[in-house]
């Protein structure tokens, strides 16, 4: 008796080539992208020749150089602060026994994730106003953490789950106290996630947009609040240049979280 031939979705008719317009029509616009980056004419859509004259003159303007700044340093603070809250909160809910609210706090940290970025933004600036924090620089940090805490939350909770607890009990019964033990043991074989967590959350803060533009003050313009504001005088090479330099910061990072969290599961398994 044959067996029945299990069902596979790639061997629909002409499922090959529309999956490969798919990935022209995503990634197409990306290339453009990159190679008028480097277009010797002002005129974006008209090619004269290769050249390096706009990156240079992008890197040399003030103006990016501080939005740069500020995108570097807003980064960096709220991927630190929401990397230790996620730590805490992976650690809480993955090492404590069952406890009343478990699951509604795992629901909580995981519900930005799926909440539409413009409500999360409206709800940020409306909770800034009744509390009366002004806008600026602390601000967007304060919005980037929380933002960006589930996006560090699931590889660290992801990576606690498959840490074998078996070396944190020998620890204390080494007569190792809970700060010791989290200290040579716990963090040591923890720290793979919380890389993961760091460069996504990094990443996804500095590329926020909408958040950003809700909530950000004066002397608080980021990168993408940058481009975007050029974008509206006309598109120009050094948008070319800002977009191609974000958008291989993006790649190198995701390929890095990517690499990471695939060793991650090799070890793990």
């Amino acid at each position: 008796m044959s067996k029945k031939k299990s069902f596979t979705l790639g061997e629909l008719p002409g499922a090959k080539i529309w999956t490969l317009a798919f990935f022209i029509y995503l990634y197409a616009p990306m290339v453009v992208l990159v190679v008028y980056s480097f277009n010797e004419n002002r005129r974006v859509m008209n090619w004269t020749g290769f050249s390096l004259d706009w990156y240079a003159k992008a890197f040399a303007n003030d103006n990016i150089q501080r939005a740069a700044w500020n995108s570097l340093m807003i980064a960096l603070v709220a991927t630190v602060c929401a990397v230790t809250i996620a730590t805490l909160a992976a650690l809480i809910l993955g090492r404590r026994n069952n406890f009343r609210g478990k699951d509604t706090s795992t629901g909580l940290i995981s519900l930005p994730l799926v909440v539409p970025e413009i409500a999360t933004a409206v709800a940020t600036l409306c909770f800034f106003a009744v509390v009366g924090i002004q806008l600026g620089l602390i601000s967007v940090i304060i919005a980037h953490t929380v933002f960006c805490i589930p996006f560090a939350f699931l590889p660290i909770r992801a990576r606690l789950e498959g840490m074998d607890d078996t070396l944190e009990q020998a620890s204390r019964d080494l007569y190792a106290n809970d700060w010791q033990t989290f200290r040579y043991v716990t963090l040591p074989l923890l720290m793979p996630g919380i890389f993961a967590g760091a460069m996504l959350s990094f990443i996804i803060s500095i590329d926020d947009f909408i958040i950003t533009l809700m909530v950000a003050g004066a002397g608080s313009t980021t990168l993408p609040l940058y481009i975007y504001g050029m974008i509206r005088r006309g598109i120009t090479p050094e948008v070319n240049v800002i977009s191609t330099v974000m958008l291989a910061i993006s790649i190198v990072f995701i390929t890095a979280y990517w690499l990471l969290t695939r060793r991650q599961s090799v070890t793990t398994h």
